[in-house]
């Protein structure tokens, strides 16, 4: 059974941020390179999508009409897919896309991360 909440399919824009960043982070930094590195406006109701260096977390943040929404998700065992950065920071996807990726999946050739079942967290 399946009960994460998940970005909408319909967004209008999702961006993938291809360079790794400190997940430290919180919505006013993340919004600070939208902003100052990207030069968009974070306000814009666009979803964007962070990863760390070791590509086994994903932070996606976007703005709806009263406040910042933050999406977070580690993986336990795995790495997510994240695209080569190539000439430019930023890469757009769709809203399907990006729920892809979140569930595990290559987007590059769809494929899905192995699914765990644990009993504990000890």
């Amino acid at each position: 059974m399946k009960s994460a909440i998940l970005p909408s399919l319909s967004l209008p824009q999702v961006y993938l941020y291809l360079k790794p960043v400190d997940f430290r982070k919180s919505f006013i930094g993340l919004s600070a390179i939208v902003e100052c590195e990207l030069g968009h406006n974070p306000f814009a109701g666009h979803l964007y999508a962070f990863t760390n260096r070791q590509r086994n977390k994903i932070k996606c943040l976007f703005w709806d009409n009263t406040g910042f929404v933050l999406y977070y998700k580690s993986l336990s065992e795995e790495k997510f897919k994240w695209p080569k950065k190539g000439e430019d920071d930023l890469m757009n996807i769709t809203g399907q896309q990006i729920n892809w990726l979140l569930d595990g999946y290559d987007i590059s050739v769809m494929k899905p991360h192995k699914k765990l079942h644990y009993e504990s967290v000890f």
